[in-house]
């Protein structure tokens, strides 16, 4: 490889930075270990064992299953199972930016496999990418670090008015899965109107119309209650085998890892089969309220869900839940309340999100 010459960087390939390697190690044969070492799976940290394979810090990449491609930053004396990639760096790369560069490269589209997705070595390390100086280096990881730390203090603060708001509503409404302060209550098939979504399939053959196409994906999108608007949209046959409900509907999410998930939607759009909607909504009950009482019982409806691979709630648990109806006055109160924290919310979501693009633009800056 040449020579730097001051602090020009120069293009690499990833393959002439790092060397692989592998692990044997099952999640089964760390099962009642103890020690100091620490070892990690696709998740993140999985505890402490009495061994440890590498010496120094390294960069490990989900390889197989769920979280292909995902990158992480371990440190020396540590372990990873064999769902995991090692990859080591050489000498002319610090680790905390080789970490840097492959997640820029976005491994994940490496993937083969259909039922167990796989990534190989073999077939990204060959990836090119911009190379500084070691001293370079320190000064990129220390740029990055710092846009990471705001991110990471705007999603602290989000957590925290979240948290504010299920503290506000149960010092207002007590545990309403319980009712222990013995409101008034009526099941909510008897509230509203509750309907589940359809799913045209093959979706691709129903996309690019102008009817909007409601996924998990666009509720998730931001931190807002309602939800103004969609990526994608169906034509008019589509429509036919989806369900479309109306702007001011509740949709809650009633399946997988989702589950529990409501917004507001505030436009006319289809759902598909793991969204119910709640429409026509009782003027006993605020919409806003209902949403974040549904939010607080999450794991009472996962509980609730019959057994599957994946939690699911059909239309007639949901018309049985007894919802808790306290005076509307209250139930405005508690809205008040959120929409005031909403509006600080906006702020630190805007901000996070400008966080992020000046994030992946330095990111395209140093390594692209």
């Amino acid at each position: 490889m040449e020579e730097f010459v001051g602090t020009k960087h120069m293009k690499v390939k990833l393959g002439d930075v790092c060397e692989k390697g592998s692990s044997n190690i099952k999640q089964s044969d760390i099962t009642g270990k103890m020690g100091e070492y620490p070892i990690y799976g696709a998740s993140g940290y999985l505890g402490n064992v009495d061994f440890y394979q590498q010496e120094s810090a390294y960069v490990a990449v989900v390889k197989d299953g769920a979280g292909i491609g995902r990158t992480y930053l371990h440190p020396a004396k540590s372990s990873v199972i064999g769902t995991m990639q090692y990859l080591l760096p050489k000498e002319n790369v610090l680790p905390e930016y080789l970490c840097y560069v492959v997640k820029y490269m976005h491994l994940e589209k490496y993937f083969s496999g259909a039922t167990i997705p796989h990534i190989y070595f073999k077939d990204y390390k060959n990836e090119e990418f911009n190379l500084d100086s070691l001293e370079r280096q320190e000064e990129i990881i220390n740029e990055l670090k710092r846009v990471e730390d705001i991110m990471e203090y705007r999603s602290r603060e989000l957590c925290f008015l979240d948290d504010l708001i299920k503290a506000r509503f149960v010092e207002m409404f007590g545990d309403v899965n319980t009712n222990e302060k013995n409101w008034a209550w009526k099941p909510l098939g008897e509230l509203c109107t509750i309907v589940r979504g359809g799913s045209p399939r093959p979706i691709e053959q129903f996309l690019g119309g102008d009817i909007p196409w409601i996924k998990i994906g666009d509720a998730t999108d931001g931190d807002s209650i309602y939800l103004t608007s969609t990526k994608e949209y169906i034509i008019q046959e589509g429509v036919k085998k989806s369900r479309l409900v109306k702007a001011g509907s509740l949709i809650f999410a009633n399946c997988g890892v989702s589950l529990g998930f409501a917004r507001i939607i505030n436009f006319d759009g289809c759902i598909h089969d793991g969204w119910l909607a709640m429409e026509d909504v009782d003027g006993r009950l605020d919409k806003v309220f209902l949403l974040q009482a549904l939010n607080q019982m999450t794991e009472h409806f996962r509980a609730t869900a019959p057994a599957g691979t994946q939690p699911n709630l059909n239309t007639s648990i949901m018309k049985a839940y007894k919802q808790v109806i306290p005076p509307i006055e209250l139930q405005r109160d508690f809205v008040e309340f959120t929409n005031h924290v909403d509006k600080s919310k906006v702020a630190i979501q805007k901000s996070l999100d400008e966080t992020k693009l000046l994030f992946d633009s330095l990111m395209q800056e140093y390594f692209g």
